[in-house]
């Protein structure tokens, strides 16, 4: 497994615990102001689409798999 790709899994795991961190956080808050989901959860769905797309990007480029092909 390439170094880049090992890194990028440790990354991705720290940052889905924070998330999940962050998610529970708005999720009880918002149990205690109702109309605070109304808030979170349009910049909930932003930043779970800049993740994928910079996930998606960062797996599909040919450019960083050039070291890959070195022996």
């Amino acid at each position: 497994m390439p170094i880049d790709r090992l890194v990028l899994i440790i990354v991705i795991v720290m940052a889905a615990a924070a998330a999940t961190v962050y998610v529970g956080m708005i999720l009880l808050a918002s149990s205690q102001f109702p109309p605070l989901i109304l808030v979170a959860g349009p910049v909930l769905a932003l930043l779970a689409y800049i993740a994928t797309r910079v996930l998606r990007d960062r797996l599909n480029s040919a450019e960083d798999d050039h070291y890959d092909r070195i022996e």
